[in-house]
């Protein structure tokens, strides 16, 4: 079975792989493990992360088989999550509102839900989609 799905897009990988010293693109791509280790590391030290910048056609290919497109869109979830994650825009757009509110008042869990969301994000969008088709 082959899937022809484009759930993560090369140019957003490109774009936010300019803060991939910070493991933002290994997160977006469904890396979490090395996403922390970048983060703590600095891109293991700057190594890593220029040598990422010839390694994301290949993640974002793996994202692509990994991940399930459907009604709501990885692309629109990581920007939300990124630029406005501590309000909890991200998780309205899923649907989580008790927890959106939660975020809201919070500063994202004081900034550990913000780190539990850059880990799990790409699930959180997949398991929705697979829910929403199989309601379909």
């Amino acid at each position: 079975m082959t899937n022809n799905s484009n759930t993560h897009h090369k140019s957003i990988g490109y774009l936010v792989w300019i803060f991939g010293f910070m493991g933002a693109h290994r997160f977006y791509y469904g890396k979490p493990v090395s996403g922390v280790l970048y983060f703590f590391t600095l891109g293991l030290l700057g190594i890593g992360w220029v040598i990422d910048l010839f390694l994301i056609p290949s993640m974002d290919r793996e994202a692509d088989l990994r991940y399930c497109e459907g009604e709501l869109s990885y692309t629109v979830s990581w920007l939300l999550l990124t630029f406005l994650g501590v309000f909890g825009l991200h998780r309205f757009y899923l649907g989580k509102l008790f927890t959106g509110l939660l975020y809201l008042l919070t500063a994202g869990l004081f900034g550990v839900g913000y780190l539990y969301d850059l880990c799990t994000l790409n699930e959180q969008v997949h398991l929705a989609n697979i829910q929403e088709q199989s309601f379909s």
